[in-house]
Parts: structure tokens; C-alpha cells; sequence
């Protein structure tokens, strides 16, 4: 009785500390999910102010919020490329661990730009803005190289995949075509009956009409069978 006990115990125990851990994983995942969100959201009103601020701010203002736009853009474009296409082709593991670096720079210089928007001193922006422009045409240039890089790849593959499952296509055409059998025509006897190329011989034939009966006895009279590629077709009114 004292060792039931026990094993009930420890069953409860284990029930216990199995909802538990459920539950942690959940609130976790939950908790992931409202950061991404608040992170898209946070990243969209940031986008749309610097769009704003491109149009309508003058000089220098206009020119630090397109600097950063171009910057964020390039950069997220190319990494949701390569994140994409990583799990389907691995050799861009490599490339992700480039832009991985690349993306510290992004990182740093969107940050001195950002810092530049709310510089008092005019003079220092103008000292500094022409090296920021400069690094960030350089990462930008390097993310797009990237990304249309592995847009090319994907591409060629796909490309290359289709060619070959043309080529195959083409080969079973081609023999679903060759219908005539081998030993026809010239091996014939003269006194025989020869029909068209695509006439089977009467033994084949015999063949036919036996499958068209066993079909006949499977498929009830008066019923078309129904393949999977056809609409439904519409009742008739019974007005």
C-alpha cells in the first residue's frame, strides 16, 4: 500500500512539475510574441518619422533622416532575404555571417546619424556628415550585393531545376507517343490486317475490351466516373 502511495506521489509530482514547465515555455513564447510586435511597431513609427522628416525638414535635417531610411531599409531587406533562403539553401550561412558584421557597422553608423539629428553645433554636423554618407552608401552597397546575390542563386536554381524537369518531361512525352510496336510493317505477312500506327494489335484489343468490362462492372451504369481535377458539375433545376 506504501509504495502505491508513493507512486502516486511521485505521478502527481511529475503531472505537476510537467504543467509547470508547459506553462513556462507558453508564457515565454507569449512574451516573444508581444516583444516582436512592440519591435515591428516601434520600428514603423521610426520609419515613418524619418519619411516625414526627409520631406519635410530642410537641408541637413532632411538629408540625416534619408541617410538613415536608406541605411534601415537596405539593411532589413537583405537580411529577411537571406533568412529566408538560409533553411533551404545552406551555403548562405556564410553570406549571413558577413552581413552578421556588416551589421554591426549598420548598427553604429545609423546611431551616429541618429545623434547628428539632434546636434546643436551646425559646424560639427558638416564636419562629420561627409564620412557618414560615405559609410553608409559602403554598407548599403555591400547589404544590396548581398541580397541580389542570393536572389540571383535562388533564381539559377530554379532555373536550372526547371530545365531539367523540362528535359524529363519532354522524354516521357516522347514515349508515352511511341505507340507502335516493334516488328510492325515490314515483318508483316501480306494476307494480315494491319491498321493505323496507333491501332493496337487484336490481341491488345481483346485486352482493351476486357478492361472496358471489368470497368463497366465497377463503375454502376449510367455513372461517369469523376476525376479530382473536374469542377462539380451544377444540379439541375427541378423547376
Amino acid at each position: 500500500m506504501d509504495v502505491v502511495l508513493v507512486i502516486m506521489a511521485l505521478i502527481f509530482v511529475a503531472f505537476l512539475a510537467f504543467g509547470g514547465y508547459v506553462t513556462v515555455k507558453a508564457v515565454g513564447a507569449a512574451k516573444r510574441g508581444v516583444d516582436r510586435k512592440v519591435e515591428q511597431a516601434r520600428r514603423a513609427v521610426e520609419d515613418t518619422t524619418l519619411r516625414a522628416k526627409s520631406y519635410v525638414q530642410p537641408g541637413t535635417a532632411a538629408e540625416l533622416a534619408q541617410l538613415r531610411l536608406h541605411l534601415r531599409t537596405s539593411m532589413r531587406a537583405t537580411q529577411d532575404a537571406l533568412h529566408t533562403r538560409v533553411a533551404e539553401d545552406s551555403s548562405l550561412k556564410e553570406s549571413l555571417g558577413l552581413f552578421e558584421r556588416l551589421s554591426a557597422h549598420g548598427h553604429e553608423v545609423d546611431a551616429e546619424l541618429k545623434r547628428l539629428e539632434s546636434e546643436p553645433d551646425k559646424s560639427q554636423v558638416a564636419r562629420v556628415l561627409p564620412e557618414l554618407r560615405t559609410r553608409t552608401e559602403q554598407i548599403t552597397r555591400s547589404a544590396d550585393a548581398l541580397r541580389h546575390a542570393a536572389r540571383d542563386r535562388a533564381g539559377r536554381f530554379a532555373s536550372d531545376d526547371l530545365d531539367a524537369l523540362s528535359s524529363q518531361i519532354d522524354l516521357e512525352a516522347g514515349a508515352l507517343r511511341h505507340w507502335t510496336t516493334e516488328g510492325s510493317g515490314a515483318g508483316s505477312g501480306a494476307g494480315s490486317e494491319s491498321g493505323p500506327a496507333w491501332e493496337a494489335p487484336r490481341a491488345d484489343r481483346g485486352q482493351g475490351r476486357g478492361r472496358e468490362q471489368n470497368r463497366a462492372a465497377i463503375t454502376p451504369p449510367g455513372v461517369r466516373p469523376v476525376y479530382p481535377w473536374e469542377k462539380n458539375p451544377r444540379p439541375e433545376s427541378t423547376t
